[in-house]
């Protein structure tokens, strides 16, 4: 049975201290370190490879480092079911025979115990959950048939019945239109005042740029973490995309535009 650890408040939502992470003798993540607060928004960016899914794996407690450590509120994140993963969409079997409250229901697992049923007040967290995404209409809608947005709403969802304090979202404005991208951004403001920490991998520097309290700009360690003028500075983004990133001086400040040969395309990041 897992040890749950009660939170010290005193304690940042996460800590992240000198993580290093090897394959075959090449670093991952070497000697990573920062702190979130508690109700911000972080964004991680970075180029293909630097290592931002690691970085959630180590956080997440799915894989341990060689070196360095994570704490959940000052204790190691195994102990914590406070902590929301919401995968890349390209990672899960849509084909799977769920319906959307079916998905959003696994996030009561870790506090009901994994064969234990339901009990109502379950399912009435279950549907507050899918009503604060605007989902509820779909709660018997297979997940496969839903639309790439609708399924980053129903895993917000399943993250909210967890009842989770700290969200890693691996890149989940990937392939989604405008309208979808706003939909998602409107929930994360709901997560805010709801004092959920969300930590969110972006290839779009622009989004990141706007939307997020913080970034960090990660290849391999960190490059830069702080505000988006601090962390997106010409020579920290050129520092972390090493010659595949172009800084286009206009009127309107520096534009950042990421070499789409090597990468999945970041957006215009102005300076």
């Amino acid at each position: 049975m897992t040890k749950v650890f009660l939170h010290n408040l005193n304690k940042p939502i996460l800590a992240v201290e000198h993580i290093s992470v090897r394959y075959n003798n090449h670093y991952a993540l070497e000697d990573v370190s920062f702190t979130l607060k508690t109700s911000e928004r972080v964004a991680v960016v970075g180029p293909n490879g630097a290592g931002k899914s690691t970085l959630f794996n180590v956080i997440s407690g799915v894989q341990k480092p060689q070196k360095g450590s994570i704490k959940i509120y000052g204790s190691q994140p195994e102990g914590h079911i406070c902590i929301a993963y919401v995968p890349q969409r390209n990672k899960v079997d849509w084909t799977f025979p769920v319906t959307v409250s079916d998905v959003v229901m696994m996030g009561r697992v870790s506090k009901m115990g994994l064969f234990r049923y339901p009990k109502r007040a379950d399912w009435d967290l279950v549907h507050q959950s899918l009503e604060l995404v605007e989902m509820a209409p779909l709660a018997n809608r297979q997940i496969g048939e839903l639309s790439g947005g609708q399924q980053q709403r129903v895993f917000i969802a399943r993250a909210l019945a967890q009842e989770a304090e700290l969200m890693l979202m691996d890149e989940p404005f990937t392939g989604l239109d405008m309208q979808s991208q706003h939909s998602i951004l409107n929930i994360l403001d709901t997560l805010r005042a709801r004092n959920v920490t969300v930590l969110v991998s972006l290839h779009d520097l622009n989004l990141a740029a706007e939307h997020f309290d913080r970034i960090l700009l990660l290849n391999q360690r960190v490059i830069s973490f702080g505000t988006a003028e601090e962390a997106l500075a010409p020579a920290r983004l050129n520092e972390a995309y090493k010659g595949h990133l172009r800084l286009i001086d206009t009127p309107d400040g520096t534009i950042a535009l990421q070499d789409t040969c090597c990468s999945h395309g970041e957006e215009l990041h102005r300076h």
